[in-house]
Protein backbone atom coordinates (compact mmCIF):
# COMPACT_ATOMS: atom_id res chain seq x y z
CA UNK A 1 0.00 0.00 0.00
CA UNK A 2 1.59 3.33 -1.04
CA UNK A 3 2.02 6.04 1.55
CA UNK A 4 -0.62 8.77 1.30
CA UNK A 5 0.15 11.96 -0.57
CA UNK A 6 0.03 15.13 1.52
CA UNK A 7 -2.48 17.36 -0.27
CA UNK A 8 -2.50 21.07 0.60
CA UNK A 9 -6.00 22.27 -0.16
CA UNK A 10 -8.76 24.84 0.15
CA UNK A 11 -12.16 24.34 -1.56
CA UNK A 12 -11.66 26.47 -4.67
CA UNK A 13 -11.69 25.50 -8.35
CA UNK A 14 -7.91 25.10 -8.40
CA UNK A 15 -8.07 22.91 -5.31
CA UNK A 16 -10.86 20.82 -6.82
CA UNK A 17 -8.72 19.98 -9.84
CA UNK A 18 -6.43 17.96 -7.60
CA UNK A 19 -9.02 16.53 -5.22
CA UNK A 20 -10.88 15.25 -8.28
CA UNK A 21 -7.70 13.79 -9.78
CA UNK A 22 -6.73 12.05 -6.55
CA UNK A 23 -10.21 10.54 -6.27
CA UNK A 24 -10.35 9.51 -9.93
CA UNK A 25 -6.91 7.90 -9.75
CA UNK A 26 -7.63 6.11 -6.49
CA UNK A 27 -4.54 7.53 -4.80
CA UNK A 28 -4.46 7.66 -1.00
CA UNK A 29 -4.03 11.17 0.34
CA UNK A 30 -4.11 13.19 3.54
CA UNK A 31 -5.72 16.61 3.26
CA UNK A 32 -3.79 19.52 4.76
CA UNK A 33 -6.11 22.50 4.95
CA UNK A 34 -4.59 25.84 3.87
CA UNK A 35 -7.04 28.55 4.92
CA UNK A 36 -6.28 31.19 2.32
CA UNK A 37 -8.71 33.63 3.95
CA UNK A 38 -6.59 33.61 7.11
CA UNK A 39 -3.29 33.91 5.24
CA UNK A 40 -2.03 30.39 5.94
CA UNK A 41 -0.58 30.30 2.40
CA UNK A 42 2.12 32.72 3.62
CA UNK A 43 3.40 30.41 6.36
CA UNK A 44 7.11 29.59 5.89
CA UNK A 45 6.48 25.85 5.97
CA UNK A 46 3.96 26.16 3.15
CA UNK A 47 6.17 28.51 1.13
CA UNK A 48 8.88 25.84 1.24
CA UNK A 49 6.48 23.65 -0.76
CA UNK A 50 4.66 26.30 -2.81
CA UNK A 51 6.93 29.36 -3.22
CA UNK A 52 4.24 31.30 -5.11
CA UNK A 53 2.05 31.21 -1.95
CA UNK A 54 -0.80 29.51 -3.80
CA UNK A 55 -2.53 26.23 -3.19
CA UNK A 56 -2.91 23.46 -4.19
CA UNK A 57 0.36 21.70 -3.64
CA UNK A 58 1.32 18.12 -2.88
CA UNK A 59 4.13 16.23 -1.23
CA UNK A 60 4.42 12.67 -2.51
CA UNK A 61 6.53 10.49 -0.18
CA UNK A 62 6.87 7.98 -3.02
CA UNK A 63 8.25 10.31 -5.68
CA UNK A 64 10.72 9.61 -8.49
CA UNK A 65 13.17 6.84 -7.59
CA UNK A 66 11.26 6.36 -4.34
CA UNK A 67 12.34 9.70 -2.89
CA UNK A 68 9.82 12.30 -1.66
CA UNK A 69 8.93 15.15 -4.02
CA UNK A 70 6.84 18.29 -3.65
CA UNK A 71 4.91 19.75 -6.58
CA UNK A 72 3.13 23.11 -6.79
CA UNK A 73 0.91 24.63 -9.53
CA UNK A 74 -2.27 22.69 -10.32
CA UNK A 75 -1.35 21.93 -13.94
CA UNK A 76 2.05 20.57 -12.96
CA UNK A 77 0.43 18.44 -10.26
CA UNK A 78 -2.08 16.99 -12.73
CA UNK A 79 0.68 16.09 -15.19
CA UNK A 80 2.77 14.55 -12.39
CA UNK A 81 -0.11 12.43 -11.12
CA UNK A 82 -1.09 11.32 -14.62
CA UNK A 83 2.47 10.24 -15.35
CA UNK A 84 2.78 8.56 -11.96
CA UNK A 85 -0.35 6.47 -12.46
CA UNK A 86 -0.28 6.12 -16.25
CA UNK A 87 -3.93 7.22 -16.30
CA UNK A 88 -5.99 10.02 -17.84
CA UNK A 89 -3.21 11.20 -20.16
CA UNK A 90 -4.18 9.32 -23.31
CA UNK A 91 -2.53 6.34 -24.95
CA UNK A 92 -0.52 7.93 -27.75
CA UNK A 93 1.73 10.91 -28.24
CA UNK A 94 -1.03 12.63 -30.22
CA UNK A 95 -3.36 12.07 -27.28
CA UNK A 96 -0.87 13.62 -24.90
CA UNK A 97 -0.40 16.63 -27.18
CA UNK A 98 -4.16 17.22 -27.15
CA UNK A 99 -4.32 16.84 -23.36
CA UNK A 100 -1.51 19.34 -22.88
CA UNK A 101 -3.02 21.83 -25.35
CA UNK A 102 -6.31 21.95 -23.49
CA UNK A 103 -4.66 21.87 -20.08
CA UNK A 104 -2.59 24.91 -21.05
CA UNK A 105 -5.74 26.52 -22.47
CA UNK A 106 -7.34 26.19 -19.07
CA UNK A 107 -4.33 27.46 -17.17
CA UNK A 108 -3.75 30.44 -19.46
CA UNK A 109 -7.37 31.23 -20.30
CA UNK A 110 -10.33 29.83 -18.40
CA UNK A 111 -8.72 29.90 -14.96
CA UNK A 112 -7.40 33.47 -15.04
CA UNK A 113 -10.35 34.94 -16.93
CA UNK A 114 -13.03 33.18 -14.88
CA UNK A 115 -11.13 34.13 -11.74
CA UNK A 116 -11.20 37.79 -12.74
CA UNK A 117 -14.89 37.48 -13.60
CA UNK A 118 -15.60 36.12 -10.13
CA UNK A 119 -13.58 38.93 -8.58
CA UNK A 120 -15.22 41.85 -10.38
CA UNK A 121 -18.75 40.39 -10.49
CA UNK A 122 -18.96 38.94 -6.98
CA UNK A 123 -16.19 40.18 -4.69
CA UNK A 124 -15.32 43.72 -5.74
CA UNK A 125 -18.88 45.09 -5.38
CA UNK A 126 -19.05 44.01 -1.70
CA UNK A 127 -15.56 45.16 -0.73
CA UNK A 128 -15.01 48.09 1.63
CA UNK A 129 -15.28 50.46 -0.08
CA UNK A 130 -17.31 48.86 -2.89
CA UNK A 131 -15.57 48.57 -6.26
CA UNK A 132 -18.34 48.29 -8.85
CA UNK A 133 -16.53 48.67 -12.18
CA UNK A 134 -18.77 48.14 -15.24
CA UNK A 135 -15.85 48.00 -17.70
CA UNK A 136 -14.10 45.23 -15.75
CA UNK A 137 -17.36 43.30 -15.36
CA UNK A 138 -18.03 43.44 -19.08
CA UNK A 139 -14.42 42.69 -20.00
CA UNK A 140 -14.15 39.44 -18.07
CA UNK A 141 -17.75 38.32 -18.51
CA UNK A 142 -17.33 38.63 -22.27
CA UNK A 143 -13.96 36.90 -22.35
CA UNK A 144 -15.29 33.95 -20.36
CA UNK A 145 -18.21 33.72 -22.80
CA UNK A 146 -15.77 33.63 -25.71
CA UNK A 147 -13.76 30.86 -24.09
CA UNK A 148 -16.87 28.79 -23.41
CA UNK A 149 -17.91 29.17 -27.04
CA UNK A 150 -14.48 27.79 -28.01
CA UNK A 151 -15.06 24.88 -25.65
CA UNK A 152 -18.58 24.27 -26.98
CA UNK A 153 -17.21 24.07 -30.53
CA UNK A 154 -14.54 21.61 -29.43
CA UNK A 155 -17.10 19.46 -27.63
CA UNK A 156 -19.34 19.40 -30.69
CA UNK A 157 -16.64 17.20 -32.24
CA UNK A 158 -15.51 15.16 -29.22
CA UNK A 159 -17.06 13.53 -26.17
CA UNK A 160 -14.30 14.94 -23.99
CA UNK A 161 -12.00 17.91 -24.25
CA UNK A 162 -8.92 16.09 -25.56
CA UNK A 163 -10.80 13.59 -27.73
CA UNK A 164 -12.80 10.43 -27.11
CA UNK A 165 -11.21 9.81 -23.69
CA UNK A 166 -11.57 11.42 -20.26
CA UNK A 167 -8.38 13.13 -19.15
CA UNK A 168 -6.71 15.54 -16.76
CA UNK A 169 -7.73 18.30 -19.18
CA UNK A 170 -11.39 17.65 -18.30
CA UNK A 171 -10.45 17.58 -14.61
CA UNK A 172 -8.74 20.96 -14.96
CA UNK A 173 -11.52 22.74 -16.85
CA UNK A 174 -14.63 21.38 -15.14
CA UNK A 175 -14.13 22.99 -11.70
CA UNK A 176 -14.05 26.49 -13.19
CA UNK A 177 -16.68 25.80 -15.84
CA UNK A 178 -19.08 24.33 -13.27
CA UNK A 179 -19.33 27.81 -11.75
CA UNK A 180 -20.68 29.32 -14.96
CA UNK A 181 -23.67 30.88 -13.22
CA UNK A 182 -21.47 32.96 -10.92
CA UNK A 183 -19.58 34.10 -14.02
CA UNK A 184 -22.94 35.31 -15.42
CA UNK A 185 -22.85 32.95 -18.38
CA UNK A 186 -25.59 31.08 -20.23
CA UNK A 187 -25.80 27.51 -21.51
CA UNK A 188 -28.69 28.23 -23.88
CA UNK A 189 -26.40 28.62 -26.89
CA UNK A 190 -23.82 26.02 -25.78
CA UNK A 191 -25.52 22.60 -25.85
CA UNK A 192 -22.31 20.59 -26.12
CA UNK A 193 -20.75 22.43 -23.21
CA UNK A 194 -23.92 21.81 -21.18
CA UNK A 195 -23.85 18.09 -22.03
CA UNK A 196 -20.20 17.84 -20.99
CA UNK A 197 -20.78 19.70 -17.70
CA UNK A 198 -23.46 17.21 -16.72
CA UNK A 199 -21.48 14.21 -17.94
CA UNK A 200 -18.34 15.11 -15.98
CA UNK A 201 -20.27 16.22 -12.92
CA UNK A 202 -21.99 12.83 -12.68
CA UNK A 203 -18.71 10.95 -12.22
CA UNK A 204 -18.22 9.57 -8.71
CA UNK A 205 -14.64 10.82 -8.50
CA UNK A 206 -15.72 14.30 -9.51
CA UNK A 207 -18.53 14.36 -6.97
CA UNK A 208 -16.19 13.19 -4.21
CA UNK A 209 -13.46 15.66 -5.11
CA UNK A 210 -15.93 18.55 -5.31
CA UNK A 211 -17.42 17.64 -1.93
CA UNK A 212 -14.09 17.69 -0.06
CA UNK A 213 -14.48 20.16 2.82
CA UNK A 214 -17.28 21.87 0.91
CA UNK A 215 -18.62 23.21 4.21
CA UNK A 216 -15.62 25.56 4.44
CA UNK A 217 -16.53 27.39 1.26
CA UNK A 218 -18.13 30.82 1.82
CA UNK A 219 -19.82 33.51 -0.21
CA UNK A 220 -18.14 36.91 -0.76
CA UNK A 221 -20.53 38.41 1.80
CA UNK A 222 -19.65 35.77 4.41
CA UNK A 223 -15.88 36.18 4.20
CA UNK A 224 -15.43 39.94 4.00
CA UNK A 225 -12.73 39.80 6.70
CA UNK A 226 -10.57 37.81 4.30
CA UNK A 227 -10.67 40.35 1.47
CA UNK A 228 -7.54 42.21 2.59
CA UNK A 229 -5.62 38.94 2.76
CA UNK A 230 -6.94 37.58 -0.53
CA UNK A 231 -6.77 40.77 -2.56
CA UNK A 232 -4.09 42.80 -0.80
CA UNK A 233 -0.35 42.84 -1.37
CA UNK A 234 0.71 40.78 1.62
CA UNK A 235 3.72 38.56 1.14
Amino acid sequence: MPQPIDFYFWPTPNGWKISIALEEMGLPYTTRIVNIGKGEQFAPEFLAISPNNRMPAIVDPDGPDGAPVSVFESGAILIYLARKTGRFYGQTERDRIAVEEWLMWQMGGVGPMAGQAHHFLKYAPVMDPPQDIPYAKDRYRNEVARLYRVLDTRLSENDYVAGDFYSIADMAIWPWASLWEGQQQTLDDKPHFARWLEQIGAREGVKAGRALYAELRQTPQQNQDSHKVLFGQKG
